[in-house]
């Protein structure tokens, strides 16, 4: 597999983005929050009873509750290169927190990159990310860390945006002289991420969200909300204030019959499994067995 261009963006460039977001991100949380509702829906239709979740780019920890819902007796890590991020997430409930700790179940909140996880090997049954993996600047990095981290037999469940998203803005912006917009893999590509990486039976798929604003401005001020451009380049390109209104112009004129600006978010979902590990030597339809455990059966089953 050939590895996807790198993502023109560093880890401590998402980090401030998000670190400047913090306080005021769960307003304007609605998007993510939907994904997320979402993405927990597929869920429902998976056998799974994980003891240890870990929730990656978790953000103010928006679907920790719906999350725990589904899982009330797991533990729960939500991880987010962001302090400040995961300081805005409101803390558990307090009689929320009593019951899961009758339950012997824990929440945490660690800081940490996606791809360089601070978890153990073989230490959680099921990875979540919510509209993560498009911030990482090496993507195809992140999910040999992701299987590390699973047990065998562990989920992976992650959905993130995909090349269609902000297609109007870039439209828009087309015109604007050096404009730099944030690039987004293709959901193919980290389908065969997850292939090279060693997962099994990889599933992609991908929906169109559209949301409508009544002006230019609100539609620039919800881009911003939910992470604006980390580019590391974006510096060398600041707008005039003609190009500003330039911009303004462009996205005014692709207003609809009912006086709203859309704006679509191309959403892809994935989920794979960790195998388990083969044993050495072994081949496919050949199952190896020890002699001292053929004995052990053959003992066990004396009558007594």
């Amino acid at each position: 597999m050939v590895a996807p261009p790198r993502i023109p963006a560093s880890v401590a460039t998402v980090r401030r983005q998000f670190d400047m977001r913090a306080p005021r991100f769960r307003a304007s949380a609605e998007l993510p929050r939907e994904v997320g509702r979402r993405l927990i829906e597929r869920l429902q239709y998976i056998r799974l009873a994980p003891h240890r979740i870990l929730d990656v780019g978790c953000g103010a920890a928006e679907t920790r509750a719906p999350l725990l819902a589904q899982y009330p007796r797991a533990d729960w890590i939500g991880l987010d290169i962001s302090e400040r991020m995961l300081r805005a997430a409101n803390a558990e409930g307090a009689r929320a927190w009593v019951k899961r700790r009758l339950r012997g179940a824990s929440s945490y909140r660690v800081v940490g990159d996606g791809g360089r996880l601070p978890i153990g090997d073989n230490s959680v049954d099921l990875v979540f990310s919510n509209l993560m993996l498009h911030w990482h600047p090496q993507p195809h990095t992140v999910f040999p860390e992701w299987k590390r981290v699973l047990r065998a037999d562990g989920l992976l469940m992650f959905s993130c945006f995909g090349p269609d998203t902000l297609k109007e803005l870039r439209a828009a912006a087309a015109a604007l002289p050096a404009a730099r917009p944030m690039p987004f893999v293709d959901m193919h590509d980290f389908g065969d991420m997850m292939v090279a990486s060693g997962f099994a039976t990889p599933v992609m798929d991908a929906e169109a969200i559209t949301l409508t604003y009544a002006s230019p401005q609100d539609l620039l001020r919800e881009v911003r909300a939910l992470g604006g451009n980390p580019r590391d380049d974006r510096a060398q390109w600041l707008p005039s204030t003609s190009q500003a209104h330039a911009l303004l112009r462009a996205l005014e004129a692709q207003r609809g019959d009912d006086g709203r600006i859309r704006l679509t978010f191309e959403v892809a979902y994935g989920h794979a499994w960790k195998p388990q590990a083969k044993l050495a030597g072994a081949t496919a339809g050949t199952t190896t067995v020890t002699v001292e455990s053929v004995r052990a059966q053959l003992a066990s089953r004396r009558p007594k």
